[in-house]
C-alpha cells in the first residue's frame, strides 16, 4: 500500500486558546472558491482606487457559512481602510446606528451582518446616509421639534443576509452590487482544509483533506469545524497528524456520516419517517416532536436536506424522498396519488 504524503511538518499542538487563530483570508487573491464573485469585487476595488471614490455599497446574500463576513473583512484590507462591524439585531433604533456613522472615516467600510433583521425605522434612517452621505436628526418633540442635517464622510456599507427576500425593495435597490454566494465544491473545501491546517501547524494528508471536505456540506464554516475536531482528536489519540484514517474515525465519533449528516439531521429524518410515516407533515409538528425550535429546523437543518433531496416541501408539508428512506435502511413506500412533491425543492 502506497504511503500517503503528509502536508506540513510535525509541530507541537498549540494550546486551546490558540486553536481559533485567524483563518480568514486577508486579501482577495487568498480567497478560495467564489471566484466569479471575487473577480467582480477585484474590478470594483481597482475602479475605486483609480477614481478615488468609495467602493459602492455591497449586499452579500446566501446560506450561512459561505464567506459573506470573509469578503466584508477582506475588502477594507484591499482598500487600505478601516472597518466597523455591527449586526441588524443590535440596531434597535436609529440612535444605535449614530456612533457607527459619525465615527466613519473617508472611504471606510461599515459592515452590518444579518441586515434583514434591522428594524424598518433604522432602515429608513440609513437611506440618506447611503445615498447622500448625510443623516437627519430630529431634536425635540411636537411643535418644538426641529431637524438637523449632518454631513457624513463618504463610506461603503456592506450588508450580509441569509434571507435576502426579507429586505425591503428600497433597501435592496440602494446597494450598487448584489452578490449571491454559492455552495463550494469538494475540491474547493479540501483546499480550504489544507490551507487552514497549515496555518494551524497541523500536518494533514491530501486524502484526509478530501475526507473532511466530503462531510462538510459544501460550507467552509462546517469544513473548519470538522478540521478543528479532527485536529484535537488527532492530538489526543495519535501524534497530531491527520491522516484519512484519523479523519474518518474522528468524524464517526462526532456522529457525522459519509453524507455529511449529523445526529440532528438523522433525527429529523427518523422523526419524519418513523413518526409521521414519511409525511407530508408540517415543520411545527416535526419541531414539537423533536423538541427543537422551528427556526432551528428551517434555518440550520432543512436547507441541506432540501438541497441534497432527502426531503421536499409540498403544499401540505415536508415529505421524505426515497433517498431518506434508503439512508435509514427502510423500504421506499409507493407514493400516493395525492401526495406528489412540489417540483420546486425550495418552495
Amino acid at each position: 500500500m502506497a504511503r500517503e504524503t503528509v502536508i506540513g511538518s510535525a509541530a507541537p499542538v498549540e494550546e486551546s486558546t490558540k486553536v481559533d487563530a485567524a483563518l480568514r483570508p486577508k486579501l482577495l487573491r487568498e480567497v478560495i472558491g467564489q471566484r466569479k464573485v471575487a473577480e467582480r469585487l477585484a474590478i470594483a476595488v481597482a475602479a475605486s482606487r483609480k477614481l478615488d471614490e468609495p467602493l459602492g455599497h455591497i449586499l452579500f446574500d446566501g446560506p450561512p457559512g459561505l464567506g459573506k463576513t470573509t469578503f466584508a473583512t477582506v475588502l477594507p484590507n484591499e482598500l487600505g481602510t478601516t472597518l466597523q462591524m455591527t449586526s441588524g439585531p443590535a440596531l434597535a433604533k436609529p440612535a444605535d446606528l449614530l456612533p457607527f456613522l459619525t465615527n466613519l472615516e473617508e472611504g471606510s467600510v461599515l459592515f452590518i451582518d444579518e441586515i434583514h433583521r434591522m428594524p424598518r425605522v433604522v432602515e429608513e434612517f440609513i437611506y440618506p446616509a447611503m445615498e447622500d452621505f448625510r443623516i437627519d436628526i430630529v431634536l425635540g418633540e411636537g411643535v418644538n421639534a426641529r431637524t438637523i442635517s449632518m454631513q457624513l464622510k463618504r463610506f461603503t456599507l456592506i450588508g450580509a443576509t441569509t434571507r435576502g427576500g426579507m429586505l425591503s425593495g428600497p433597501m435592496r435597490d440602494r446597494f450598487k452590487m448584489r452578490e449571491h454566494l454559492e455552495y463550494y465544491s469538494v475540491e474547493e473545501l479540501a483546499e480550504i482544509v489544507r490551507v487552514n491546517a497549515a496555518k494551524l501547524n497541523t500536518p494533514i494528508t491530501g486524502s484526509a483533506c478530501l475526507e473532511l471536505a466530503k462531510r462538510s456540506r459544501g460550507t467552509p464554516r462546517v469544513a473548519n469545524a470538522r478540521l478543528h475536531w479532527a485536529r484535537i482528536f488527532a492530538a489526543a489519540k495519535s501524534d497530531g497528524s491527520i491522516t484519512e484514517s484519523i479523519a474518518h474515525t474522528a468524524l464517526d465519533m462526532a456522529q457525522v456520516d459519509a453524507e455529511g449528516l449529523d445526529k440532528n439531521d438523522r433525527k429529523y429524518l427518523e422523526t419524519l419517517i418513523e413518526v409521521f410515516s414519511g409525511g407530508p407533515t408540517g415543520v411545527e409538528a416535526i419541531g414539537a416532536t423533536m423538541n427543537i425550535a422551528t427556526d432551528t429546523l428551517t434555518d440550520e437543518i432543512e436547507p441541506y436536506l432540501l438541497r441534497e433531496q432527502f426531503i421536499v416541501r409540498t403544499p401540505r408539508g415536508r415529505l421524505a424522498m426515497p433517498k431518506a428512506w434508503l439512508l435509514l435502511g427502510k423500504l421506499v413506500p409507493k407514493p400516493k396519488s395525492d401526495e406528489k412533491p412540489s417540483p420546486n425543492l425550495f418552495e
